[in-house]
C-alpha cells in the first residue's frame, strides 16, 4: 500500500520537496520513490523475505521514511524504536521485535544483531549507502489487505514493551478517514515527534497523498517552531498539548507574526480547558482536539466548527468509521452519563500485539472493541469526557509513563527503602511524576538530582520523576497495596 502511494505521489508531485532534513538536505517525492526502490532491492539482496522484521533505531531523518517505504515495497515489517529511550529500553523493544536487520546510527546501535550503521546524509547519493542496491527495483507486491506493515511499540502496565501490529487494511482505513481519496492540498509542516510514533507510522500514506513539504527536526524546540510558522506562513499548528503549551510560554511570543495560522490541532495527551482557551486566543484560530491510543490507530475528536466548549471539556465524538463504547468491569455497556472503560472499534484498530497472543486476547472485548485503558463518560450530546486511566499510567508530554517501571529502577538505589510514583497535573507537560520515597536512613533521603542521575541510563528522561517527597512510610489500602489515591491527594494539597 505504501509502495503504491509513494509511486503515485512521485508521478503527481515529482520534484516537489517532500522532506527537508535538519541538515538542509531536500528530498523530493521522486527521490523517495527511487531511493526506497533501491533500499527494497538491497533488503532482498541481503536475503530478507516477506514478513521479516526490520528495526529502525534512527532520529528524525529522511532515511527513516526511505527505509520504511523500502521495507513496505519488499513486503517487510518495520519496527520503529523511539530514539529517546535508554539503551536498556531500546534493547527490550528489540528483544520483542526480534528483527532480521537493524538500521541504527552509531550512538543508538544495539550491542548485538545484524546491524547496518546509518550516518545521516547531506544528500541523496550517500543516503543509506550500506543498504541500497543502486539502480535496482523489486516487483510490485500482490494486493493483500492482511499483510503486516508496521509494529508500533507501546508499553504494558508493567512497562514491558508490546508491539501493536498494523497491516495494509489498517493503514488504508486510517488514510481514508484522514484524507479520503484526495490528492494534493498539503502545505509546509514541521514534524516534532519521533518518527516511530503512531502519528507518522500510520499517517505517512496520507501525508504522501497531500503532496506537502515536511521539515524534520532532530530535537523539537518551541521557539524554533514559532519561528518556522512565521517564516513559512504555516496555515495550521499541530502537536501534543505539551508542545502547544511550551510555544505559548516562549517569552517573546508576541513578536512572531502568527496571523497565518488558520487552525490548531492537539492530540497525543490530555489538554486542559485553560490550555485550549489560551491556545485559541493567542493564535486567534479555531482548535480541534484528538483522542485515541496506539492500539486503536484512530479514535474521536472535535471539529473546527464545533462550539468552543466541546474542545475545552471533552475530546469530542467518534470520527467517521469509528465506534465508541463504554464498558463496566464485566464488559457490559454502562448507562449514559456513567463512567466506564473507553473502548474503540474500527477498521483502523491493530491486528494484535506482535508475538503476544495472550496480551492480544486481553486487549479486545468479545465483540471486537479494543480497550484503550482509559475511563470516561458520554454526555447527552454524545461527547466523550475522559475521567482518568484504568491503571496508574500517566502521560507526560505526549509519552506514556508507567509508575511500576520507574519504581522498579528507583527502588534499586542504595538509599531507597520503598518508593511509589504518582502523577501531578502540570500546565505544560500535562502530567509529571512525583516520587514518594521511604529513605533507608531518615537523615539521608536521596535528592531529586541523585535519583534522576541514578535512573537516567535505564529510563528515558521523560519517565524520571520531577519531584521527590520523603515519607516515613507509604500509605496502604485495606488490601495491603500502596494507596496511590492518598499519595495523589497529598501532592494536590501541597503548594
Amino acid at each position: 500500500m505504501l509502495g503504491e502511494v509513494v509511486r503515485e505521489a512521485a508521478r503527481r508531485f515529482g520534484d516537489t520537496v517532500a522532506q527537508v532534513a535538519a541538515s538542509g538536505w531536500e528530498v523530493t517525492y521522486a527521490d523517495l520513490d527511487r531511493l526506497s526502490d533501491e533500499v527494497a532491492a538491497g533488503f532482498r539482496t541481503r536475503g530478507l523475505r516477506e514478513g521479516d522484521v526490520v528495526a529502525l533505531v534512527l532520529p528524525s531523518v529522511p532515511e527513516y521514511a526511505i527505509a520504511y517505504l523500502g521495507a513496505a515495497k519488499a513486503g517487510l515489517v518495520t519496527a520503529g524504536v523511539n530514539p529517546r529511550l535508554s539503551a536498556t529500553e531500546r534493547d527490550a523493544v528489540l528483544s520483542v521485535a526480534d528483527p532480521r536487520l537493524v538500521l541504527a546510527t552509531a550512538e543508538l546501535a544495539p550491542r548485538a544483531g545484524d546491524i547496518v550503521e546509518v550516518t545521516p546524509a547531506a544528500h541523496g547519493d550517500s543516503a543509506l549507502a550500506g543498504v541500497r542496491a543502486r539502480g535496482e527495483t523489486v516487483p510490485d507486491l500482490p494486493d493483500d489487505p492482511d499483510r503486516p506493515v508496521a509494529i508500533i511499540f507501546t508499553s504494558g502496565t508493567t512497562g514491558a514493551p508490546k508491539g501493536a501490529v498494523f497491516g495494509v487494511r489498517q493503514l488504508r482505513a486510517i488514510t481514508a478517514i484522514d484524507v479520503g481519496d484526495r490528492w494534493g492540498g498539503g502545505g509546509r509542516s514541521l514534524w516534532g515527534t519521533a518518527l516511530s510514533h503512531l502519528g507518522f507510522m500510520t499517517k505517512f500514506a496520507g501525508n504522501l497523498r497531500q503532496g506537502g513539504t515536511a521539515h524534520l527536526t532532530l530535537r523539537w524546540r518551541a521557539d524554533e517552531h514559532l519561528r518556522f510558522i512565521a517564516e513559512h506562513r504555516m496555515g495550521y499548528v499541530s502537536g501534543i498539548p505539551t508542545q502547544v503549551a511550551l510555544m505559548l510560554r516562549v517569552p517573546d511570543l508576541d513578536h512572531y507574526d502568527l496571523s497565518c495560522v488558520k487552525a490548531i490541532v492537539m492530540g497525543g495527551g490530555p489538554a486542559t480547558p485553560a490550555l485550549v482557551r489560551e491556545a485559541r486566543a493567542r493564535f486567534a484560530a479555531p482548535l480541534s482536539v484528538r483522542y485515541s491510543c496506539t492500539e486503536a490507530g484512530i479514535g474521536v475528536g472535535t471539529s473546527f466548527d464545533d462550539p468552543d466548549e466541546d474542545a475545552e471539556v471533552s475530546v469530542g465524538r467518534p470520527l467517521p468509521g469509528v465506534e465508541l463504547a463504554l464498558r463496566d468491569a464485566d464488559d457490559r455497556p454502562v448507562a449514559a452519563g456513567e463512567i466506564g472503560a473507553v473502548c474503540l472499534r474500527s477498521p483502523a484498530v491493530m491486528t494484535g500485539y506482535y508475538r503476544d497472543p495472550e496480551a492480544s486476547t486481553a486487549a479486545f472485548t468479545a465483540d471486537g472493541f479494543v480497550r484503550t485503558g482509559d475511563l470516561g463518560r458520554l454526555d447527552e450530546q454524545g461527547r466523550l469526557h475522559l475521567a482518568g486511566r484504568t491503571k496508574e499510567m500517566y502521560v507526560r508530554g505526549g509519552y506514556n509513563v508507567y509508575p511500576f517501571e520507574v519504581e522498579s529502577v528507583l527502588s534499586q538505589h542504595p538509599d531507597v527503602a520503598a518508593v511509589a510514583v504518582v502523577p501531578l497535573d502540570d500546565p505544560v507537560m500535562g502530567e509529571v511524576g512525583v516520587a514518594f520515597v521511604v529513605p533507608r536512613r531518615r537523615d539521608k533521603p536521596p535528592a531529586l538530582a541523585e535519583l534522576r542521575r541514578f535512573g537516567q541510563d535505564r529510563l528515558a528522561a521523560y519517565k524520571l520523576p520531577e519531584r521527590v517527597v520523603a515519607v516515613d512510610e507509604l500509605p496502604l489500602t485495606a488490601g495491603e497495596k500502596v494507596d496511590r489515591r492518598a499519595l495523589a491527594e497529598i501532592v494536590a494539597s501541597e503548594p
